[in-house]
């Protein structure tokens, strides 16, 4: 991104404005099997079909799905298979992150185990002979 005006940022961060909507990104994925109408997305996203339209205005407009008139119904479907290479690429990243940070949530798991156990034997009264 080096070198990018400040309206080439913008116009980048309106392409990631679009994806940061979980609902759209489900669009996205239900489209990744083929085109599909309004009244199937609805169902795929569980959202009315007014706000399903509205997102996917939204993703049109900004060159993520291209639509297609068949009599009384529109259908959708991506307009660049590239988008799912970067959503790969970013689930990706976010995998290795948690995995990361699971790794170092065990280690100090452990290592407070470890610290509490040391405690605990500290503590622990110490019996007298005979009683």
């Amino acid at each position: 991104m080096t070198g990018l005006d400040p309206r080439a940022m913008e116009e980048l961060a309106r392409y990631f404005a679009a994806l940061a909507v979980p609902v759209r990104l489900t669009i996205l994925h239900a489209l990744r099997d083929g085109e599909r109408n309004v009244g199937e997305l609805t169902e795929a996203t569980g959202c009315t079909q007014a706000n399903v339209s509205k997102h996917l205005a939204l993703l049109a407009h900004n060159g993520f799905v291209r639509k297609e008139a068949r009599g009384t119904s529109v259908y959708y479907s991506i307009a660049d298979p590239a988008i799912y290479g970067l959503c790969d690429m970013v689930c990706g990243q976010i995998g290795r992150r948690y995995a990361e940070q699971s790794g170092l949530e065990r280690l100090f798991r452990a290592q407070a185990e470890k610290n509490t156990g040391r405690k605990r034997r500290v503590r622990q009264p110490v019996r007298q002979a005979g009683k």
